[in-house]
């Protein structure tokens, strides 16, 4: 015999009834049967309800088409009921995805992250990305400021927090002099919510837009360093300011378009814009080598090399321009040196926000608050799953079911971390 494989799927209805034993007790009151947990939620079982989440939240399937996806297959549903499978009932998912963020955030050595469009009931809005080779973890709100930026990262705690790190931003962020007394008295302080904060703001006469900004986002960064943050935590970013904190590190790929937008008018600016962008790329290549084995003498070169090539001066002045721009932010660029763990691009960002792009030309918007959460955190959880190679039709149908066969995400990030070394 040879055999002959022939791969099929069967889609079709598979219904269950289920018949729960009723009591009257001598009081009046009924005893009745249990559901098996997996059904307690509705009449759509486990396997349904993770097909309509996955073509929605992976497969991008709209609604109405989902709708009469499902109408033909012979499901009887309602556009409100799919609208409620969407959103309803969804907090333990939204619970796995804030421990991924807390749990990537003690075990990373850094992240990296991003930020794109994302309109909401008929207003622009935005969405930002923090993940790095372990997780993805997306938050959409209505600003991409760096007191946004830093709400973030508290993961849902409220408070801002007083101590050495908030005072050394502020100071760092050059808030004046008459302000740092007040600062001082206020020793190690924690001030619990929003409502609280701006009392505290008012009662100290802080009416200023700049002096409210930078003791607001120092006292955010202490927050977040209290509650167990890394102070040497690299954030990698294409040199978006509301990212510039802790410590940062640009993207090489970003830093290149500052030359590969200038456009030669001459032979002899062609040829010096040629030089310099090869000798760029030869600087990455060999910084990708350092990377894989550092060493001192390796870092004292590429350290001159930089120098060299971005301290040069040409014919052309945009191109000058460019080259000290570029020079400028060498303590970001060569922050590999430091940290060879750490990567020279912000690819994993632009690929991972791409997930926004798409959703905004196939659905344009979100309407509702249930909505727009879900919409992170499915997003969140599914990128998630693939970084950690684990299939999320599979992870949907274990946390729709009730098995617990998949542990959490946040316990596979811990797992990749100790493998890692970190």
């Amino acid at each position: 015999y040879n055999d002959y494989i022939v791969q099929d799927l069967q889609i079709l209805p598979h219904n269950t009834c289920y018949r729960l034993e009723t009591w009257k007790t001598p009081d009046g009151s009924y005893l009745v049967g249990q559901l098996p947990e997996s059904v307690k939620d509705g009449h759509f079982g486990p396997v349904l309800v993770s097909f309509i989440l996955y073509q929605y939240y992976h497969g991008h399937v709209t609604q109405p088409l989902l709708l009469e996806q499902l109408w033909e297959y012979g499901i009887e549903i309602s556009a409100g009921q799919l609208s409620r499978l969407f959103t309803e009932q969804k907090e333990a998912f939204h619970d796995e995805k804030e421990e991924v963020l807390v749990t990537g955030l003690q075990v990373s050595r850094y992240i990296q992250v991003d930020d794109t469009g994302a309109r909401h009931q008929g207003r622009n809005g935005y969405c930002t990305h923090i993940g790095n080779e372990w997780f993805v973890w997306f938050e959409s709100t209505e600003s991409k400021s760096r007191i946004n930026f830093l709400r973030l990262l508290r993961v849902g705690r409220t408070d801002y927090v007083f101590n050495a790190d908030a005072l050394a931003y502020m100071e760092g962020q050059g808030l004046a002099q008459k302000w740092l007394p007040v600062i001082q008295g206020q020793g190690e302080r924690v001030i619990e919510n929003d409502q609280a904060w701006e009392r505290f703001l008012d009662s100290e006469g802080m009416f200023g837009q700049r002096v409210r900004q930078i003791v607001t986002e120092g006292a955010l960064l202490g927050s977040v360093l209290h509650h167990g943050i890394a102070p040497d935590l690299v954030i990698i970013s294409d040199d978006a300011g509301q990212f510039k904190i802790l410590l940062h590190g640009l993207c090489w790929v970003h830093a290149e378009r500052s030359l590969d937008n200038i456009v030669p008018y001459t032979e002899e600016e062609r040829k010096d814009l040629e030089a310099i962008q090869d000798g760029l790329w030869l600087l990455y290549r060999d910084l990708k080598a350092y990377k894989e084995s550092p060493d001192e003498q390796k870092k004292t070169e590429l350290d001159m090399r930089f120098d060299a090539l971005f301290t040069s001066h040409t014919p052309s002045d945009p191109l000058n321009r460019a080259l000290q721009r570029i020079h400028g932010n060498k303590a970001e660029l060569l922050l590999v040196l430091t940290h060879p763990e750490i990567p020279l691009h912000n690819n994993a960002s632009e690929n991972a926000i791409r997930e926004y792009v798409k959703r905004r030309k196939i659905s344009g918007r979100t309407r509702s608050e249930a909505g727009r959460r879900c919409r992170d955190t499915f997003t969140s959880l599914k990128k998630s799953c693939r970084k950690l190679g684990i299939s999320f039709w599979q992870y949907l149908l274990d946390r729709i079911g009730r098995t617990g066969n998949i542990p959490r995400l946040s316990e596979y990030i811990r797992q990749k971390a100790l493998s890692a070394g970190g």
